[in-house]
């Protein structure tokens, strides 16, 4: 099936010499090296592990919520695959061997480098974190669509029968991927210091490896619910979060700071830096408008991600109880857990940027709401205005904006609009270890430790103990608490990539089917109120008294509502792929095809 041919392999390392041209190299034309050279010099091996990392590691995904009952873009933005259009040719997946040929490559060379070059500890570790760099593409494409061919050597161009390689059975995957990271784990340190913070660790590969068990487990690749694979993915994620509280590893106390600094919450990290050429995030499509450089919002909050966080006795508020709305509203903005306030912009509150933008001063209050003028929209528009523009961008419906923007830094292009900020990404962090370890905890029967990792999860975000100090966790059977930890999941991870995978895990779709369309809250001037000062803000009760919600059932118009597919919960291969090898490359059964990826 794969093919890798010699020259192929000299591009591998020419790429990583023209990466590794930095202190510590001598070659003045890094074109001009000889790929034999890479494995004679320390630095070079680094520089192509680097390599690896570069191409590996995720970054933001600033419309990752578009996908799900996270946020919308915009009207009509709403997915084919939500709406439930599918087909071979549009739901498919391409498998991509670029980080598996490198990783492969980098393992084979590794074993022949004398320990006068690389020393044999450092030796050691890199084939720990190449490993796990393996394990992590190679679930990447089996989470998608079941079992993929598996190659873990340097492939031999001129043996041509030796290229082809067929697809492996799921499990065959599922076992490989774990006998790799348990391997990376026993290379790898806890931790890293300095300058090589943010590298692979045993707790990350332990986390990968609890991460891949838990969804082993779950319905959509074990539909008969098999308590074997549960209790594997029971031990892995405790082993995980073991490992993880071992290396230091925990809770930070304050939400809001896990993505601007090191910090013990991060397992894995994508670090920005403005001082490098690229080195910042594109923020300009996420920000409100006025502070934002020639883009538009993405991710905007919708009613089913407003409504998931808990106040801050722990309950929910209830959207159909209008006895005494006034008090919802102001639950609504002044009674919410912290990660509301870390997550979600609400308009009417000061959004807190030292950048400058034309016309007004910094940290002042922003408002972004309807006012009614003559059975319509009011038509100006501006900064510190309770109005927008009609005809003027989707940001119009939205009253809440994207969550976790750095607002402490300035950008390349502030003078007229944030373009860019170095947020990290966090792919993978202590608090969803420990999720995972309590959903495992849960299908085993372990009711007060998934207990424990909810009150945990909730005391973090400054929510109330209460009188049984059980955070207004209400649950007490196996379902209730699949149900709550589906719900912490849901406020605790939002926008970090998990919400559409969790419904699909367990084949929940219908949750999302059963909401119907996209909606909102609108925030709304009452007929004949006065416009708020500059300095007021939707937090104080007498502006608040003011406004009204104005309910907004369908964000989308006609023709769009969720319609997600419930008999397709795999992704089909690529047509074009598969034709290059149709023996050994099988479609999948849901997509009429004979290979069976729950095997």
């Amino acid at each position: 099936m794969k093919r890798i041919s010699n020259k192929y392999i000299l591009i591998l390392c020419l790429l990583a010499m023209a990466s590794a041209c930095k202190k510590g190299l001598d070659y003045k034309d890094p074109n001009s090296i000889s790929p034999d050279n890479v494995w004679k010099d320390a630095n070079m091996i680094k520089a192509y592990l680097t390599d690896i990392y570069g191409i590996a590691m995720p970054g933001w995904d600033l419309s990752s919520g578009n996908n799900t009952d996270e946020a919308y873009n915009s009207p009509t933005s709403m997915t084919a695959f939500s709406r439930g259009i599918i087909s071979v040719d549009q739901t498919n997946t391409s498998m991509n061997y670029t980080v598996i040929d490198k990783s492969n490559f980098f393992l084979d060379q590794l074993a022949t480098v004398p320990a006068t070059v690389l020393d044999p500890a450092v030796n050691a570790r890199y084939q720990g974190e190449a490993k796990f760099w393996r394990a992590w593409t190679y679930w990447n494409m089996v989470n998608a669509i079941g079992g993929v061919p598996l190659i873990l050597h340097t492939q031999d161009a001129t043996n041509f029968s030796s290229l082809k390689v067929p697809r492996a059975k799921t499990s065959e995957c599922i076992a490989q991927m774990v006998k790799d990271l348990d391997s990376a784990a026993s290379l790898l340190p806890g931790s890293y210091t300095g300058a090589d913070y943010g590298r692979i660790t045993k707790v990350a590969a332990l986390g990968l490896k609890g991460r891949i068990l838990m969804w082993w487990a779950s319905p959509v690749f074990n539909p008969n619910n098999d308590q074997t694979r549960w209790q594997n993915a029971y031990n892995a994620t405790k082993a995980a979060v073991d490992a993880a509280t071992a290396a230091g590893n925990g809770l930070v106390d304050n939400f809001r700071s896990i993505w601007y600094n090191r910090n013990k919450e991060q397992i894995m990290v994508r670090q920005y830096d403005f001082s490098k050429a690229n080195g910042y995030v594109p923020f300009n499509n996420v920000r409100p408008i006025p502070f934002t450089n020639n883009a538009t919002d993405n991710n905007m909050p919708q009613l089913s991600l407003l409504m998931a966080y808990p106040k801050k006795d722990g309950s929910f508020l209830q959207l159909s109880d209008t006895s005494n709305f006034d008090q919802f509203m102001t639950d609504f903005y002044a009674n919410r857990d912290d990660r509301f306030y870390a997550t979600i912009y609400s308009g009417g509150t000061v959004y807190p940027t030292p950048d400058i933008f034309i016309g007004e001063t910094t940290r002042s209050t922003y408002w972004m709401a309807w006012a009614m003028k003559n059975g319509g929209i009011r038509t100006d528009s501006n900064i510190n205005r309770v109005i927008y523009p009609a005809g003027a961008s989707t940001t119009n419906y939205s009253s809440f904006r994207y969550r976790r923007i750095d607002t402490t830094q300035t950008g390349p292009q502030s003078a007229t609009g944030v373009n860019g900020n170095t947020m990290w990404w966090v792919p993978m962090r202590y608090a969803e270890l420990y999720l995972n370890y309590g959903e495992c905890a849960n299908e085993v029967g372990k009711g007060a430790e998934v207990l424990q990792v909810l009150k945990d999860i909730r005391k973090r975000a400054n929510i109330i103990a209460g009188a049984n100090g059980n955070y207004g966790i209400t649950a007490s059977t196996q379902a209730e608490f699949r149900t709550a930890i589906m719900k912490e999941r849901q406020v605790e991870l939002a926008y970090e990539n998990f919400r559409l995978g969790d419904l699909r895990r367990w084949k929940r779709y219908d949750v999302l089917n059963a909401q119907g369309t996209r909606k909102l809250l609108i925030l709304t001037l009452k007929e004949g109120a006065p416009l708020p000062g500059k300095t007021q803000t939707i937090m104080e009760p007498a502006v608040r008294a003011n406004f009204k919600f104005t309910y907004v059932s369908n964000l989308d118009g006609a023709g769009y509502s969720y319609n997600y597919d419930l008999n397709h919960w795999f992704n089909a291969l690529n047509p074009a792929q598969m034709s290059t090898e149709p023996d050994q490359l099988p479609q999948n059964k849901e997509w009429g095809g004979t290979f069976d990826p729950l095997q």
